[in-house]
């Protein structure tokens, strides 16, 4: 007996040694992994903020726009009016896309059954993996050459509702699958009609995870850029008219200070006759806007993590 004791104790030591050896490994690895994910992300933060950090900063740029400012030799100038337009757009976008998107969500949980779910399903996924430019070009055909539309703000909205709509399906999908049947159940057994089961049980244990979803959702569409090159036309002054006109963004203020980023001139001056180097000021108020809407992203990340971490939905 002490034999066998003995001999399985050491058989078992050794396999525990051999399993810490293992977990240590995968420790390490993973930590590695981690650090070598974010050296990039940090060199990438770096290099923003640290190049536009000090346009940001200034008085004039959260209430100015580029009317007078957009030469790369002229100095001063803001983003207010990229900002109004991203605001619009993204604004418009979620009023399309969060009913659609929870109500297919909604269809696809409680009530999809057969042919037309699988339909539904298939086109949520083709949507998912659909490029942003084709969903661009598609807006384009039909209401810029088929009904000879002018470009417009609105029109970026609509591409961006079909880059929208599918993130907040498959969110709020699996939000209302982790709803508890039990409760569900329970409502029905009360006599509670269905409709009113979703609306005022289903709905509301769900509601944190499915704003998280939506916050997600504008986050992933804010910083979206091929819609906005080819639906709507820059403007370096404020135009708050989604239906008409050119109008600024985020990520066209950064395409249109992008060309002249690199630019250096030199003026003579007469009486010394010294040539004096022209400061550059595209390129501040480039990587001032690339900063600004990393801010606005991150803001509504955070937001999201802060909703996820209050949600009622357990497993």
């Amino acid at each position: 007996m002490a034999i066998a004791t003995e001999t399985a104790g050491s058989t078992f030591g050794s396999i525990s040694g051999k399993r810490k050896f293992k977990n240590n490994l995968a420790t390490v690895l993973v930590t590695a992994c981690l650090l070598v994910a974010l050296i990039p992300l940090v060199w990438l933060l770096w290099t923003v903020v640290s190049k536009g950090l000090s346009d940001i900063l200034k008085s004039n740029w959260w209430t100015s726009d580029q009317h007078n400012s957009r030469d790369w030799r002229v100095p001063g100038g803001g983003a207010l009016h990229a900002i109004i337009g991203t605001v619009e757009q993204v604004a418009l976008c979620s009023v399309i896309s969060i009913p659609i998107g929870v109500l297919a969500a909604v269809y696809l949980v409680e009530y999809g059954r057969g042919r037309l779910r699988s339909v539904v399903t298939f086109m949520v996924d083709i949507l998912t993996g659909v490029p942003s430019i084709v969903a661009a070009l598609f807006i384009y055909a039909v209401f810029i050459i088929e009904f000879g539309a002018d470009f417009a703000g609105v029109y970026a909205s609509l591409a961006l509702v079909l880059l929208m709509i599918p993130v907040i399906v498959r969110t709020t999908e699996e939000m209302l699958k982790l709803v508890p049947n039990e409760l569900r159940e329970a409502s029905y057994a009360l006599g509670v009609p269905k409709w009113k089961t979703i609306v005022k049980i289903v709905l509301p244990t769900a509601f944190s995870g499915i704003l998280t979803g939506v916050v997600l959702g504008i986050a992933r569409v804010a910083g979206e850029t091929a819609p906005l090159l080819i639906l709507v036309h820059y403007s370096a002054t404020t135009n708050s008219n989604l239906l008409s006109g050119d109008q600024a963004s985020l990520p066209l203020a950064i395409f249109d200070q992008f060309p002249n980023s690199s630019n250096q001139g030199s003026t003579e001056n007469p009486f010394t006759h010294v040539k004096q180097i022209t400061n550059n000021y595209a390129s501040g108020r480039m990587w001032g806007f690339a900063l600004t809407l990393i801010l606005i992203v991150m803001v509504l990340n955070l937001i999201a993590r802060l909703i996820a971490r209050r949600s009622k939905v357990t497993n």
